[in-house]
């Protein structure tokens, strides 16, 4: 990916979104461009707009962590958004070669069985590692029953964020569509300043872009995002609607990759949907030719 099209695409799309009032500056009349000028931001981040207009243009190579702290501020940057630029301007110094994960292909890792036993001892919720591209990369019983629909198309290649813009399936999956498509296409966005020389993103984002206006749309927007902790809304063919609570853990031992537990509230009716889910996957696994020619 274009490093220096990603820094600028990045910056002036933050700068587009703070207004004069929110940066405490007046507004004034006139104004041609959305958000702040390019004058203000350097004024409020200390720097001559020359030199701003330089690092807008997507040269950040060499620019030390002090001006980029107060570039973060000048522009009111989130968390996840200051890391993006971190990491951008990681990957514009060639520093990132030596601590960005070792490039491996979705084919060549396979979880170990250590964690595989750890996967399969959460049994009261749907649990899972997956990679910064959403591809799945090892699950619990519950986990795969859950994603029944992305497992279903083998097409999807059990990716979350391709059954997302590219499965119809997704639309009744996701009640709240919108925000799934937004939360999926800021976390590729977030692994893209993160691993600019992943091969295989660049060609999951070719992909989208070209079979998907929902994505394409939301990949201009430049949004990033730390998949931390939240609730989300489902509805699954078998058990029908679970509003479920997810946890997001980077793994240390595996760099690049993360494991999602997601839980319901004890007592809900989501809770209940989770057990009969679990009854349910238990019967499809007993009745699998694996499981039958076991015994």
């Amino acid at each position: 990916m274009d490093n220096q099209a990603e820094i600028r695409e990045f910056l002036t799309s933050r700068r587009a979104k703070i207004t004069p009032e929110q940066a405490g500056l007046p507004s004034g009349a006139r104004r041609r461009v959305p958000g702040l000028r390019r004058s203000e931001v350097a004024a409020l981040a200390d720097v001559s707009v020359e030199y701003y207009a330089k690092l807008e243009r997507g040269n950040l190579a060499g620019v030390s962590p002090a001006v980029l702290e107060a570039v973060a501020r000048a522009l009111q940057l989130d968390d996840a958004e200051r890391a993006h630029l971190l990491n951008l301007a990681q990957a514009a110094d060639g520093t990132d070669v030596l601590t960005r994960p070792r490039r491996r292909t979705t084919r060549a890792w396979s979880a170990h069985r250590s964690l595989q036993w750890v996967l399969d001892a959460v049994t009261a919720g749907p649990a899972f590692v997956r990679n910064g591209r959403m591809d799945i990369l090892a699950a619990n019983q519950l986990a795969r029953a859950f994603y029944a629909d992305i497992y279903a198309t083998p097409g999807n290649q059990a990716n979350l964020a391709r059954f997302n813009f590219l499965d119809p399936a997704s639309r009744r999956f996701y009640p709240d569509w919108d925000q799934a498509a937004d939360m999926a296409v800021a976390i590729l966005r977030t692994e893209a300043g993160r691993n600019p020389h992943d091969k295989d993103l660049h060609d999951l984002v070719g992909e989208l872009s070209t079979r998907s206006d929902d994505f394409r749309t939301r990949w201009g927007a430049h949004n990033v995002r730390h998949h931390g902790t939240g609730t989300k809304r489902f509805h699954h063919h078998t058990v029908g609607d679970l509003t479920l609570a997810y946890e997001g853990l980077e793994m240390t031992a595996e760099r690049g990759l993360s494991l999602t537990i997601y839980a319901a509230e004890p007592g809900s009716p989501s809770e209940e949907g989770l057990r009969l889910l679990a009854s349910w996957a238990a019967t499809q696994d007993a009745g699998s030719p694996t499981e039958q020619g076991a015994g």
